[in-house]
């Protein structure tokens, strides 16, 4: 800009030196360049304030009278804002609105501006109302002060950040009427010298407020008016060159027809133009130091946003006064932005630049300075900003293919493997611009070339180069995808490339090598897929949309034009590349993507032959699975009984078929001959063709072949001799297993007989018998799939199958005995909960291969799933889960995930059941670790300490809502109190019960019961101490203690995990005092005792009881007393009065008879001693929570709550400052821009060192 502004204001403009550099190299420093400016410079006092022009009268008519405030009548005493009501609903008429404000400017400015500022208050979301007195006598940072005073301190909002309807619309109508009022005042008034001083100084000094709406609402103001600003200064501009074009071609005129006058007129008119530049850029500077150059480093990231994206619209609007390094510095500075939304305005901004190569001189500097950075944006965590900055590196690309180094290009590369589609797709495009839009000059004379010799031969090559290159060939799917918008012609140029694979080679042209015609038949698939199905690779998308009908008229021409061109090629295909096992793998599913009415329509029948003998003569060449499966899936294609070809495919199927059964007979005949060793050769005939059979088996129903008696036959004497190769009998399950699914799904579909269900039921069993049996194998493959299978058969043939109204399938329901139950379990522990060096099953026994590894993890965790879904659907006992669940700390990294799901859907099935085996698998554990350490453990011990650590897990996963968890809780603290007192000690009842210090890990649960619970779990717990436990104080009676305080001290904090050393949440809810329950029934003891699990909610649910709500942890609460309960209150229906296996002699009638009495006859003096006891127990948990608020809290489940502190610039936080390190930003200031080095200048807060993170 040009100077300091003369504009009046009672504020403290923050003015620069210049605004602009003095040269190319503003972003370096240069020594000596720039000087500090003196101190105390203000703006200049030219010209009468505001407030003085108001008072003076002159030229603005008089104030109204008594009744009139702003230019309205009141009414009531309420003022009728007309210019927010109008921006308010958003009416389309914004310039009538405006001009009618402009006729009242003329007729009194000072009401009129009046409005205006009250107008912009009241944007603010301020209920505050600037008196004309108030505008007359007040300074305008009293009246900001006064305004401050008026905001609504219960709500946060305004009306930029309200939702609703009737905001929707706001800030835009809020930025039209803006533009508008510039607009239309760009001739006369805002050159009056008075209202743009007026506003501008308003709007400076709500931008430095403390209130964030003050702040928001008036940078966006200012940002606007600055905008509209650019764009008069834009205009006066275009109307100085004009002028100036005008005024020499009349002086460079001959003197005769040169016309002084008009030349006068030129001059003037220039001249006043002139004067008005200066007047706007004035302006302008005023908004640019005194908002933006603060702003742009607000605490507040929209406020960020919004001043980076109107900076971004000047510099495209006014290039030539906007684009340069003084201005592009401040968007550089913010590509470093912590929040997402303002890095991603900062590269739509720099789009809209790159974009118009006129102005790619202009950012030479900033893009060498800044390229790196934009580079790293493409793998920002934010996907907007990533995809938006491998778009803008296109257009970089395209403006200067220079720029871009080889490595900064491979970094973009590799996103076209992105599961993030946008990010993909964009990277797609980038790619496709750097290598495949390119064409030699030569190819324009060979465009309708088709085939080898058609210009996008070079391309597919090239493709395929790349595809090799990037080393990830088994994701080909994802670059198809990522390429499919931007390069369509080239991909479905199927035509190109079967010519490729099928033509021999020009003169001089090198022929694809194998590796090469690979990748481009595996590419070549994956294009063909994307056409036929018309949506993105699996993890590209959340699921199938719906095509429009563009699209599905497209989808329809693509499966035509594939089917035509492969229909004659395939077969071709097949027989060039028969050999070679992956390339025949992908050829052979072309045909999922036919159109097969073509085969008949298009006379193609001859060709569906020449398929089908392909096809049979690749199933006897391969026996490898992937090919066998692709075989099979093809036959299931074409034997479609939509289509007429389907006898002709039928009838080929069937002799296959025919022929691989008879040889299966007569080999497996020989092979199993009594007396005789099975030769190497027999087998592998044998495993070839059940290999075949098999992979048929899969997608067709071979029933009529019977082939279950034979595989029987196999498996039993496998199970006899022991000596049948892992490989025959792995494949000999796998087609029992479909031969007993393709029945079901035959007597399902169909009215079966009775002899056909029967028939069924026992080979089913049968078939389980086998699998169990081989459950013992000593080849571990073999194990691992009779486990597979046998999980599968017992999940189809559970009480599930008779869902649906197919209750005659009930004969055919299979329950597993304990026996196969235990066995099932034993494998999953022998198997899958292992340490991986003890996984010695890959080749060689090498385990140093990463992917072996990986995939070893990945089988084990199929293994682990299979029998998790047996409990999930109550296939086997629940508490079989103890085993799988006390599991869940050690294995967490590798089944965490698997083992937590089963825990959920366990307790939505039944909770007090998932309660006890949680209970139990604790349970297990301690006493693995008394046969290990015996009964004198230390309990500081790691094991002991995980087992707390593995129940403070349980007890969290059972979620914050206690009321639904209610009876589990109570019915696991009733096992394990009588867990804990299960063993007496053999040395009497002055030493402690055997698993006493299990209490200390039942204490983790204390935390999820309910308030007026704990105390029925506290009584229920004193039936089974004597009086002399409840005296004892030595160490090894700790865990009673603590289980005792838990369940005392619990009832004024519920969320403390109590002697676990590790806080797990805090709360900060001060529950409401609950009336006291009425009318409650007391329950006979005989009733106690015999009541049921469900019998507990259904006796509570009478009383009120207190929810707990979810609070900010690590925040103190006030305690308060627990409601008491009278001695009669002690309700336990869940928990009989004599406890099971309790050993002890315990007198308690005399125990109850005891404390009934002392109740009744101290009752004041008890109720003393207990608040006592409470304000101790309560002053020492808060005391633990204290200490342990350091700790981490480990919780997945809990996310902090994170308040939004209000920050400005006028703050006080130096000593935060102090701490800060500002030596982050890549570009320095000079000394002369540098705020914080200016002393006469208020500290700067908005440091962009403060917000900006390189690691984002």
């Amino acid at each position: 800009m040009i100077a300091a502004p003369e504009i009046p204001t009672d504020f403290t403009l923050l003015q620069e030196s210049e605004t602009h550099f003095s040269s190319d190299t503003d972003f370096e420093d240069i020594e000596g360049k720039n000087q500090k400016q003196g101190k105390g410079k203000t703006c200049k006092k030219g010209k009468k304030g505001p407030a003085e022009k108001g008072k003076s009268g002159n030229g603005g008519g008089k104030p109204g009278g008594p009744n009139r405030m702003n230019g309205h009548h009141q009414q009531n005493g309420v003022e009728n804002m007309m210019l927010f009501e109008v921006v308010k609903m958003g009416k389309s008429a914004m310039q009538s609105v405006v001009d009618d404000w402009i006729e009242s400017y003329k007729h009194d400015r000072d009401i009129a501006l009046l409005d205006l500022i009250n107008f912009f208050i009241q944007c603010s979301g301020c209920k505050g109302v600037v008196t004309a007195e108030m505008f007359r006598h007040m300074q305008n940072s009293e009246i900001i002060r006064k305004m401050t005073e008026e905001f609504d301190e219960d709500s946060g909002d305004y009306p930029l950040t309200m939702a609703g309807p009737q905001w929707k619309k706001f800030k835009s109508s809020f930025c039209e009427f803006i533009g508008v009022l510039v607009r239309q005042c760009q001739y006369s008034i805002i050159y009056d010298e008075y209202m743009m001083d007026t506003v501008i100084s308003l709007l400076t000094g709500l931008s430095d407020s403390q209130v964030r709406a003050f702040r928001h609402t008036s940078t966006l103001a200012a940002m606007k008016l600055m905008t509209a600003l650019v764009n008069v200064a834009l205009n006066l501009s275009i109307n100085m060159d004009n002028t100036q074009r005008q005024y020499e071609a009349e002086r460079n005129k001959i003197i005769g027809k040169r016309a002084n006058d008009r030349l006068e007129l030129l001059l003037q008119k220039r001249k006043e133009l002139q004067e008005n530049q200066d007047e706007i850029e004035n302006m302008m500077n005023a908004i640019f130091k005194g908002v933006f150059v603060h702003r742009y480093r607000d605490a507040i990231a929209e406020i960020r946003a919004i001043c980076i994206e109107e900076i971004g619209i000047w510099m495209k609007m006014y290039s030539d006064a906007f684009l340069n390094d003084s201005y592009l510095k401040y968007v550089g500075w913010t590509m470093h932005d912590k929040q997402g939304e303002v890095r991603l305005k900062c590269l739509t901004a720099l789009q809209g630049l790159y974009y118009n190569k006129e102005l790619n001189s202009k950012l030479e500097l900033f893009t060498s300075r800044f390229k790196d950075r934009i580079v790293s944006m493409t793998l920002d965590k934010e996907y907007d900003v990533a995809v938006q900055a491998i778009k803008l590196l296109t257009l970089v690309l395209q403006s200067s293919e220079e720029v871009l180094t080889a490595e900064d290009c491979e970094n973009v590369y590799h996103l076209v493997y992105s599961a993030h589609r946008p990010v993909a797709v964009a990277a797609g495009e980038f790619l496709y611009k750097k290598l495949f839009s390119r064409r030699d000059a030569e190819d324009d004379g060979i465009l309708k070339r088709r085939g080898r010799q058609s210009p996008n031969a070079n391309l597919v090559k090239t493709l395929v180069f790349f595809f090799l290159e990037s080393e990830l060939h088994e994701h080909a799917a994802y670059l198809v995808d990522s390429m499919w918008d931007c390069a369509t012609d080239l991909l479905k140029d199927w035509e190109c490339m079967n010519s490729l694979l099928l033509e021999e080679p020009l003169n001089g042209e090198e022929p694809l090598t194998d590796r090469q015609e690979s990748a481009l038949i595996e590419i070549m698939l994956c294009t063909i897929r994307q056409a036929a199905e018309c949506h993105p690779p699996v993890g590209r998308g959340t699921g199938k949309r719906v095509l429009t009908a563009k699209e599905k008229k497209t989808q329809l021409d693509d499966r035509t034009k594939i089917t035509e061109l492969f229909a004659v090629a395939l077969p071709q295909l097949l027989a060039k590349y028969s050999v070679d096992a992956e390339k025949v793998t992908n050829l052979l599913q072309l045909p999922q993507y036919f159109d097969l009415e073509i085969y008949t329509t298009g006379r193609l029948e001859k060709h569906l032959d020449a398929l089908l003998r392909q096809i049979r003569d690749i199933v006897e060449k391969h026996t490898d699975i992937d090919v066998l499966e692709a075989c099979s899936k093809t036959y299931h294609a074409l034997c479609n009984e939509e289509f007429t070809i389907f006898n002709r495919v039928d009838i080929a199927r069937s002799q296959l078929i025919d022929e691989l059964a008879d040889k299966f007979n007569r080999l497996l005949e020989d092979f199993l001959q009594e007396g005789e060793e099975p030769d190497e050769d027999d087998a592998y005939q044998v495993l070839s063709t059940l290999k075949r059979i098999t992979a048929f088996h899969n997608a067709h129903d071979l029933s009529r072949w019977d082939l279950f008696g034979c595989n029987y036959k196999l498996l039993k004497t496998g199970i006899e001799n022991g000596d049948m190769p892992e490989q025959i009998v792995i494949h000999a399950l796998q087609c029992t297993h479909y031969v007993i699914l393709w029945q079901l799904a035959k007597v399902t579909e169909s009215s079966s007989t009775k002899e056909d269900l029967l028939r069924l039921k026992k080979q089913m069993r049968v078939f389980c018998q086998i699998c169990q049996h081989y459950l013992t194998n000593v080849n571990t493959a073999v194990k691992e799939q009779a486990f597979t299978i046998l999980c599968d058969v017992l999940m189809i043939f559970s009480h599930q199958i008779m869902t649906g109204g197919r209750d005659m399938l009930e004969p055919l329901v299979y329950t597993p005995d304990s026996s196969l139950q235990s066995e099932l379990l034993s494998f999953i522990l022998d198997h899958v909960f292992i340490d991986q060096d003890d996984d010695n099953n890959s080749a060689d026994g090498q385990q140093d291969d990463e992917a072996s590894k990986i995939e070893a993890l990945h089988k084990r965790r199929n293994l682990l799933a299979a029998f998790c879904k047996l409990i999930v659907y109550t296939v086997v006992e629940m508490n079989t889960a103890a085993d799988i669940f006390k599991q869940y700390m050690k294995y967490y990294n590798d089944y965490g995930d698997i083992i937590k799901e089963t825990m959920s859907k366990t307790r939505q099935i039944d909770k007090i059941q998932c309660a006890k085996t949680l209970i139990l698998s604790l349970q297990q554990l301690f006493n693995e670790m008394i046969q290990e350490n015996g009964y004198n453990f230390d309990r500081s011990s790691p094991t002991f300490s995980g087992i707390k650590e593995l129940a403070r897990r349980f007890a969290l996963t059972f979620g914050l809502d206690q009321l639904k968890t209610r009876e589990a809780i109570a019915m696991l603290h009733k096992d394990g109190i009588e867990f804990a007192f299960k063993e007496p000690n053999p040395q009497g009842e002055s030493h402690p019960p055997l698993n006493l210090a299990f209490l200390d890990i039942l204490s983790e649960f204390s935390s999820k019961l309910l308030r007026q619970d704990k105390r029925t779990v506290y009584v229920y717990l004193e039936k089974f101490m004597t009086f002399q436990m409840s005296l004892r104080r030595e160490d090894v009676w700790l865990p009673l203690m603590s289980y005792r305080n838990s369940l005392l001290a619990g009832g004024d904090d519920d969320t403390m995990s109590v002697i676990s050393g590790i806080s797990s949440r805090g709360s900060t809810v001060r529950n409401k005092k609950t009336k006291p329950a009425t009318g409650k029934r007391k329950v006979p003891e005989a009733e106690e005792s015999s009541s049921s699990d469900s019998m507990w909610l259904n006796r509570e649910q009478s009383m009120h009881t207190p929810v707990m709500m979810q609070t900010p942890q690590l925040t103190s609460t006030i305690m308060r007393e627990p409601k008491r309960l009278r001695p009669d209150e002690n309700y336990m229906g869940v928990y009989p009065m004599q406890p099971e296996h309790h050993q002890p002699p315990l007198d308690y009638n005399t125990q109850v008879t005891w404390m009934l009495a002392q109740r009744q006859q101290e009752e004041a003096a008890r109720q003393q001693q207990e608040r006592a006891a409470m304000n101790y127990v309560k002053l020492r948990s808060n005391l633990q929570h204290a200490i342990r608020r350091g700790t981490s809290l480990m919780e997945d489940d809990e996310e902090p709550i994170v308040e939004d502190v209000m920050m400005s610039s006028e703050g006080r936080i130096e000593d935060l400052n102090e701490g800060m390190d500002f030596d982050t930003m890549d570009i320095d200031l000079p000394p002369s821009k540098n705020r914080r080095e200016r002393t006469e200048l208020k500290p700067d807060f908005f440091d962009p060192a403060s917000i900006m993170d390189e690691s984002v």
